[in-house]
């Protein structure tokens, strides 16, 4: 079989969702990325007990749909996967600097930069790409891509960005040697800025822990 794989641009749309509303009252504005699996709009619902006049969530959608299970009722979505990746990279963080045009926040917001799992790899891309100016930068349970260096975050330090590492000390796709190497990454990234909260748990997100990091 004599096959090519080509190659076009075009065109595409996707949605987010956001929580509450974006007023001279609100502190702090959220981008909250997402695990696979989840949909933007079922995602918010880890932030609902934040206290509304003063958070805004915006929460982007990775940009591919499936089905979850044989009987095709619920579905997920993934940011990346190993095909054709780069690309896909830039896919998504073009789709994203969209979002964040649309909804920045004023010069009276607090940025905050939430990634949990898959989205954690978003996350910090972007961060790194875009040297976006987050007051917080907080990675849930996820790895952080190999291509990424500490000169890639120098700017954090600049910007007096809070940096922190949340995990659950029962994460079941966190083996020890996945740990120690992780842990060897974030501090050759970050040289000593990132905190790290340990929590009671697997892999999975908690509103008590939610509720206390602003």
């Amino acid at each position: 079989m004599n096959s090519v794989e080509k190659q076009i641009s075009y065109t595409t749309t996707n949605s987010y969702s956001t929580l509450n509303q974006l007023t001279p009252q609100t502190k702090n504005v959220w981008f909250v990325l997402h695990g696979i699996g989840y949909l933007s709009r079922y995602f918010l619902k880890y932030f609902d007990e934040l206290p509304p006049n003063e958070n805004f969530i915006v929460a982007p959608q990775a940009p591919s749909k499936y089905y979850l299970n044989g009987a095709y009722t619920h579905v997920g979505a993934s940011w990346l996967t190993r095909e054709r990746t780069p690309g896909e990279i830039e896919n998504v963080i073009h789709y994203l600097d969209q979002v964040y045009t649309a909804e920045a926040p004023p010069p009276h917001c607090k940025l905050i930069l939430f990634g949990y799992s898959q989205g954690v790899s978003i996350a910090t891309r972007w961060a790194a790409r875009r040297k976006l100016p987050c007051d917080h930068l907080l990675l849930h349970s996820g790895g952080i891509p190999e291509e990424l260096e500490g000169k890639d975050f120098d700017y954090l330090k600049e910007h007096g960005t809070d940096i922190r590492i949340i995990v659950g000390d029962k994460d079941q796709y966190l083996t020890e040697e996945r740990r120690k190497s992780e842990s060897k990454k974030i501090e050759r990234l970050f040289q000593g800025r990132a905190k790290h909260l340990i929590f009671e748990g697997k892999h999975e997100i908690k509103k008590t822990i939610i509720n206390t990091l602003m």
